[in-house]
């Protein structure tokens, strides 16, 4: 019985084609569309994340106590150099490097502006965080006096390559000094605030300009694989104020939020449309065959066997659906990963929002599974109506009734 069950159903799936292959295009459309967006918003994130990682704070960054709320150098790291080897050494650490912040004023002959100095060390950087991959003009060195500058407060102080600076700022003693730079790079890091504020110059000349000694930093900040890391780090250093990367930039958690209740709307819009989609043809479907169910009752056939049947018609059209939309889902997803969306008209707009112009996207299993989930529990729920209708229809009526 449940074999013939299983035919019949498959049978009646496609016995109305064009409406059948009309709803699994449907199904197919807006599952892709849903997946591509999902995988989008994401790649958005995802790639927010890893460049302010890759150009701030990594996963894992140490102060000196009272620094963040301070901001005085004063309260550095002096043993930066010893705490790098050992972090070197302790498992799940893939990459640690050194700066040295210092917040003053940027000034030209015509403006001047808010800015902040970076020491760095372009080779740990480079080795950190691809710092290269940030460059959009120019070149990244730091000979004769050069300075790289964020693409944003370059715009604000109208500086080209090989534009000349003034950075002053207090020293540890407390004593103004100005250091004369020239540009040599401007990066664009989509970090919103190095792009607005950040001077890069070599760590050696900041340490002569600012009078500290070599090897006392303000970050030391880690690349890490593995999420304990964070509470081993604090364990072993109580003495100086460990912070994640969302710890340090809540914005980024904010963000994430946002992304997730965006896909969450559009996943219950798009699973509306299925579900309201597959009923209505399962409503029609059997509306058209009442007689058939009728007949199939009167002859003693038992409802749990119709029931099985129209369920099976449902999963059978909705699995056909999903099959075509992951297809197509999936070779979307590809194309977002490996081409992206090229959105240079807006540009601008995006940039100021910490975006590239050309943005790419993700590709997670949960896309698929989640989506799986839905159109399988839609398809369970569009067969209610339908069902109640033929439990409370009356054989002998329906089969005396004209087709």
């Amino acid at each position: 019985m449940y074999s013939l069950i299983v035919k019949m159903a498959w049978k009646n799936s496609f016995s109305r084609l064009s409406r059948t292959l009309l709803l699994i295009t449907m199904i197919a459309v807006s599952m892709s569309m849903m997946i591509g967006i999902q995988g989008l918003y994401d790649g958005m994130a995802n790639n927010m994340l890893d460049k302010n990682k890759r150009s701030a704070s990594g996963d894992i960054s140490i102060f000196a106590k009272e620094y963040r709320v301070q901001k005085d150098i004063k309260y550095r790291i002096k043993n930066a150099e010893t705490i790098k080897k050992d972090l070197e050494g302790v498992a799940g650490v893939k990459a640690v490097v050194l700066r040295v912040k210092a917040d003053g004023l940027g000034a030209t002959a015509r403006k001047s502006s808010f800015a902040s100095l970076y020491g760095i060390d372009l080779e740990g950087e480079e080795k950190f965080g691809k710092f290269s991959e940030f460059l959009k003009e120019g070149e990244i060195s730091f000979d004769n006096r050069g300075a790289l500058i964020g693409l944003e407060l370059a715009k604000t102080l109208k500086l080209r390559i090989g534009s000349k600076l003034i950075f002053s700022t207090q020293d540890v003693h407390g004593d103004i000094n100005s250091i004369s730079l020239k540009i040599n790079a401007i990066l664009q890091t989509t970090n919103i605030s190095l792009d607005s504020n950040a001077l890069f110059i070599d760590r050696k000349k900041v340490y002569k300009f600012l009078g500290i000694n070599d090897g006392e930093v303000t970050q030391i900040a880690i690349m890490g694989e593995e999420e304990s890391l964070e509470n081993s780090l604090k364990d072993k250093y109580p003495e100086y104020d460990v912070k994640s990367f969302l710890e340090l930039q809540p914005m980024m958690q904010m963000m994430q939020d946002m992304m997730f209740i965006f896909n969450s709307i559009t996943f219950f819009i798009v699973m509306s449309v299925v579900f309201v989609g597959i009923l209505g043809v399962m409503y029609v479907s059997i509306l058209d065959r009442i007689r058939e169910f009728g007949i199939m009752l009167g002859i003693g056939m038992h409802y749990k066997y119709i029931r099985m049947q129209i369920f099976l018609e449902a999963i059978f059209v909705s699995l056909s659906g999903y099959l075509s939309g992951a297809f197509l889902g999936a070779v979307l997803l590809v194309y977002l990963r490996d081409y992206g969306i090229d959105l240079s008209a807006f540009s601008d707009a995006l940039e100021m929002w910490g975006y590239e112009s050309v943005i790419h996207g993700t590709i997670k299993l949960s896309y698929f599974t989640t989506t799986f989930a839905a159109i399988i529990t839609a398809s369970i729920l569009s067969i209610l109506i339908p069902l109640r209708k033929i439990k409370k229809i009356n054989p002998i009526d329906v089969i005396k009734a004209e087709k």
